[in-house]
């Protein structure tokens, strides 16, 4: 089992790791096809951790016919239900067992804090696997309702192939959101992570292998989205790709099917997510730690990040002094250090867009009631403050668009139809909450808005039995719950005459 990761000295560990760099194809470690690599930069302190295998299409081609071939076999594509949830089970307590090293390598690549990445992350990530592992044999297929003369069975078939594109800001919990439905299903899988965070998906192919998974079936592809990402997106033998990423890259997905096999896409993309907070909400201090939590853990860099609280004006001035005194407590720090609460910026990159996006607020009128700054330059790494913008009108940048950084931006209004209003008034559609004590007021307002999950006196409330998924621009399908198995089967009739 884990230790707990206050109990660990992590800088110590860290220096004793030597992560995987290589591809995982047909079972086996590979170099890419061209001998290039890339640098695997930890976001803690700028340093080179590794030389990651660069794949490109070459090595999506030969990940693919690994993946057909392994599906065509049917050893695990026919393997009977009740022996694939066993192969899943084992998988999940591999990811528990070596929860320390997974969660590890999830700090030094993206920068997340050490206690999240162990407790928070990697939990969730087994529960993933362990609970499509458990659901599958329990998951029946349908007969028809027709006359006596004829039997209609409706049978659902894995689709095939699934290429699964997964992003840097929750590596392997994203990754076993995708390979928990698509492996119970049957499916062969292409898994991209992205090049900002590869590592955990590069040694969960090995676990995989270990828990009996056979080979071909799991196949890993570091690489860049342009190249490898690009090339799986476009392949004419992969049936599925399953995305969450940004909303922009979302659309290239929709258009290389498009120019390729009309293969299924599946989208989980971003947000600008809404918490409204209403006059009469019954605790301010809960809605506060909500608040607070929603946009600054994880670094807010979450698709679901409530980055917009939209509170009535009668309790704008309490509420912000409540939420930027939580705020305070999300000090920058060492990832490695179990009592950091607020990591690092995954890169050089991000924290670029961040700060221009905290200029932007600023250039437009917004006032800057707290933070703005990057800090711990001298540590080599890229951490912002917390941020929170009090004035933000609905047309700043800082309203509309994803900033996926820690920071707030808080709009008021007077009536409850200007709360839905201003609500939905993004392109995204991903999550929102609205904290009320009138009952009727929160579940038309739920009705109201527009987005895939609406949470009532609270935020960010969660738990694999339910969807999640996004309207509008945030996407379409759902990962967790059983409605993900949806995405990664084929509906198939069978008529038999029997007149």
């Amino acid at each position: 089992m884990p230790a707990q990761p206050a109990t660990v000295d992590w800088r110590e560990r860290a220096k004793a790791l030597k992560p995987r760099s290589q591809a995982f194809i047909a079972g086996k470690y590979v170099d890419a096809k061209s001998g290039e690599t890339f640098d695997n930069v930890s976001p803690i302190d700028g340093r080179v951790i590794g030389k990651i295998a660069a794949t490109d299409g070459p090595d999506v081609d030969a990940a693919v016919a690994a993946a057909r071939a392994a599906f065509q076999k049917g050893s695990w594509s026919k393997m009977p239900p009740a022996k694939r949830k066993r192969v899943l089970l084992k998988l999940a307590d591999l990811i528990r067992k070596n929860a320390d090293e997974l969660g590890l390598l999830e700090t030094l690549d993206m920068g997340k804090p050490i206690s999240d990445s162990v407790s928070v992350d990697m939990r969730a990530a087994a529960n993933s696997i362990a609970w499509f592992g458990e659901a599958i044999d329990k998951v029946y297929d349908e007969v028809a309702p027709t006359g006596h003369d004829a039997l209609a069975l409706i049978t659902r078939e894995p689709v095939g192939v699934v290429g699964a594109i997964v992003p840097w800001n929750f590596p392997l919990l994203m990754a076993c959101w995708k390979l928990g439905p698509a492996l119970a299903a049957g499916n062969s899988v292409v898994l991209k992570p992205s090049e900002k965070s590869p590592l955990t998906a590069i040694r969960v192919a090995e676990l995989a292998i270990e828990a009996g998974l056979p080979e071909g079936v799991l196949n890993v592809l570091p690489g860049f989205g342009q190249t490898a990402g690009k090339a799986l997106a476009l392949h004419m033998d992969v049936d599925c790709i399953a995305f969450t990423g940004s909303t922009a890259t979302g659309k290239l997905m929709l258009q290389f099917a498009g120019q390729s096999n009309m293969k299924r896409v599946w989208l989980e993309c971003g947000g600008k997510s809404p918490n409204i907070v209403m006059a009469d909400a019954a605790d301010l201090d809960s809605a506060a730690n909500a608040a607070a939590a929603a946009i600054f853990f994880n670094q807010g860099e979450m698709c679901s990040a409530g980055s917009r609280l939209v509170v009535h004006e009668s309790i704008r001035e309490p509420l912000l002094e409540k939420i930027a005194a939580l705020a305070r407590k999300f000090v920058p720090g060492d990832p490695l250090d179990p009592q950091t609460r607020l990591g690092a910026i995954v890169d050089q990159t991000q924290l670029g867009t961040v700060m221009r996006y905290i200029e932007s607020g600023k250039s437009e009128g917004a006032r800057l009631a707290l933070g703005g700054r990057r800090v711990r330059e001298e540590s080599g790494g890229f951490y912002v403050e917390p941020t929170i913008f009090d004035g933000v009108q609905p047309a700043m940048k800082i309203a509309r668009e994803e900033i996926f950084g820690p920071v707030l931006s808080t709009l008021t209004f007077r009536t409850v139809e200007e709360a839905v209003e201003i609500a939905n008034g993004v392109i995204y559609g991903l999550a929102a909450a609205v904290w009320t004590r009138d009952i009727t007021t929160a579940h038309r307002v739920a009705k109201a808005l527009r987005a895939g999950t609406v949470y009532v006196n609270c935020y960010d409330a969660d738990d694999i039995t339910v969807p999640f998924g996004g309207f509008k621009q945030s996407g379409n399908g759902r990962d967790k719950s059983l409605h993900a198995l949806d995405k990664y089967v084929e509906l198939k009739t069978t008529w038999v005459d029997l007149s």
